[in-house]
């Protein structure tokens, strides 16, 4: 198939959108398609449109469904969509949700905010992560915490530093963060931070290879997002054997389960504190996260990923072929 895939323009090529955006068009093109990506919709004829984000592609998508009106949509739905803009702008998240043929979210618990009407469309695929190149070697020098994700609001980025000052002296606790600052007023809020807690050390924005670099050499990986659509970093860190400190919300519960061991409630510093500590003290806790990581692991896998995008793109070929 001719396939146009949508994906707004962020602050930096490695926001969660164009992310999985480059990711699904390598997904496709293995997969025999033809795809040409774009930020908006630019009339050329195609025989399905994939896009990111409901409420930032709802344009692309009316006109996408004007000009072809006998054409399937597929929607991934982004964690801001289904926990934010659902609500905050439903005019045009709605719209986008209603006019697509098949909706994709990325964390087994978003149907709960999907309209009844539409559940039925909806479509749950895990992304992937490739085995860990470099394999994991924990420093041994300090008890390094990863913290992966761009400074912005709904990540509460700086939860894992405020954590970090809490334990006591003799910690070897240190929290490394990669990401970019999505604001100035973020950035200025890590350099504080950076300079009155000598426990925290923010990277800036790093290429994945360094990403990877940092995730071999973590003890643990925190998420600590008020919301999330489905972190692929989770899926990174459960691949490569990093144990995670997750804030209990749907978006991590959806990919961990229900009873994975290393949640702590949202915002709760005092509780990821203590989490932070069980890490570099209680090796028991550590073989309880590794174990069920262990378990999680093969939902991750890119086999099973690139199945669910087939068996997807199956079920609206006869549909293509016949209009």
């Amino acid at each position: 198939m001719k396939i146009i895939l949508i994906t707004p323009r962020g602050p930096t090529s490695r926001t969660g959108n164009q992310v999985a955006a480059t990711r699904w068009a390598r997904i496709l093109r293995q997969l025999g398609h033809q795809v040409r990506a774009a930020s908006a919709y630019d009339g050329r004829p195609a025989d399905l449109m994939v896009a990111v984000h409901a409420w930032r592609s709802a344009a692309a998508i009316a006109e996408f469904k004007a000009a072809c009106p006998d054409r399937p949509v597929v929607l991934q739905l982004s964690g801001t969509d289904i926990y934010d803009y659902i609500s905050s702008d439903p005019g045009p998240t709605l719209r986008a949700m209603a006019q697509a043929d098949r909706l994709v979210a990325l964390n087994d618990l978003a149907w709960r905010v999907v309209p009844r009407r539409l559940r039925a469309r909806l479509t749950v695929i895990h992304q992937s992560a490739a085995a860990p190149r470099p394999p994991r070697r924990p420093s041994r020098r300090a008890v390094v915490i990863s913290v992966i994700g761009h400074l912005r609001d709904v990540k509460d980025p700086l939860r894992a530093a405020a954590a970090a000052r809490l334990l006591p002296a003799d910690s070897r606790v240190i929290v490394e963060q990669v990401g970019s600052a999505y604001t100035p007023q973020w950035a200025a809020l890590a350099r504080q931070e950076m300079a009155a807690n000598p426990r925290y050390a923010w990277r800036g924005d790093v290429p994945p290879a360094a990403v990877r670099r940092l995730l071999a050499r973590s003890h643990a990986m925190v998420i600590s997002s008020f919301s999330e659509g489905g972190a692929n970093v989770v899926s990174e860190a459960a691949v490569a054997g990093v144990p995670i400190l997750a804030s209990r919300m749907d978006g991590n519960v959806g990919l961990l389960g229900a009873d994975y061991p290393g949640y702590f409630p949202v915002g709760d510093t005092t509780a990821l504190a203590g989490l932070l500590r069980r890490i570099e003290d209680d090796p028991g806790f550590v073989r309880q996260l590794t174990r069920a990581l262990r378990r999680l692991a093969p939902l991750f896998n890119p086999a099973r990923e690139l199945a669910a995008w087939r068996r997807l793109l199956a079920g609206l070929a006869p549909a293509i072929a016949g209009r």
